[in-house]
């Protein structure tokens, strides 16, 4: 089987509001030049104020989406979104594992932009085991703090996705989106192969309109990696691609809360 390289799979739940989920995906995926193709783990009722359910799909389903797709298809890249409880995260890892699938980019989708719970409490221990066999973890910095029981901010995040990285032996990308910088965005980049450290840097815009963002860039993220970028590469070229998406839907008014990002620069 032919890989055709800018095909991109991504593992995630369905926002009925089309911000975030696998709808953020396929339009950031399509975006940034890739074929976008999709296994859902759950349905939720939200809008940008916030989630009002969660129905999650059967883990026998969604093992069955996935080899559907990953028997007939191969994927440059997969980005993992919402995983929601054990079973379903130990289905994907099995099924990821069948097919030898690489360059995996995984969004701990715990809490939503709204504060909302994405992820039931015993589901985090297994999302711990998987992380070793990811390619890239993005946690913002909640979900940084709750895997490793300690305060983050500017002045100790290179450290902490270090200590993330070696704790989890995979690569980490620590969001810094909850500092709320008037001045600029970081994002610290921990590379776990060469144990090297990438500092990005964008400029801060002012705006309601973060419903996604995290989908956003982990799945721009797994499209670059799927065009051949080095992890480097694709942080980078991601995390400006996510900071002209918000640029350009920063006025639009969607919705009463927490609008979505402008995918398309429209």
């Amino acid at each position: 089987m032919s890989i055709y390289y800018d095909t991109v799979l991504t593992v995630a739940g369905s926002d009925s509001s089309g911000g975030a989920g696998v709808q953020a995906d396929i339009k950031s995926i399509s975006a940034c030049g890739g074929y976008a193709a999709c296994v859902i783990t759950a349905c939720t009722a939200q809008n940008t104020s916030g989630v009002t359910d969660i129905h999650s799909l059967p883990p026998s389903h969604v093992s069955k989406q996935l080899d559907a797709v990953l028997s007939d298809m191969a994927f440059g890249s997969v980005k993992i979104g919402m995983l929601y409880s054990c079973e379903i995260i130990k289905e994907v890892h099995s099924m990821l594992l069948k097919y030898h699938v690489k360059n995996i980019v995984l969004d701990p989708v715990m809490i939503a932009t709204s504060g909302d719970k994405l992820m039931n409490d015993n589901a985090v221990d297994s999302l711990k085991d998987f992380l070793s066999y990811v390619t890239l973890f993005t946690p913002n910095i909640p979900e940084a703090e709750l895997l490793l029981g300690e305060h983050i901010e500017l002045t100790n995040m290179k450290n902490s996705a270090k200590k993330l990285s070696e704790k989890y032996h995979t690569s980490v990308l620590i969001k810094g989106g909850h500092l709320e910088l008037k001045e600029e965005m970081t994002d610290i980049l921990y590379n776990y192969a060469t144990k090297e450290t990438t500092v990005i840097h964008n400029p801060y815009i002012e705006t309601r309109n973060t419903h996604g963002t995290g989908c956003t860039l982990s799945s721009s993220i797994a499209t670059f990696l799927s065009k051949g970028c080095t992890l480097e590469e694709a942080v980078s070229k991601g995390c400006a691609y996510l900071n002209e998406a918000i640029l350009k839907g920063k006025d639009k008014i969607i919705g009463h809360g927490h609008g979505g990002v402008n995918h398309f620069g429209l």
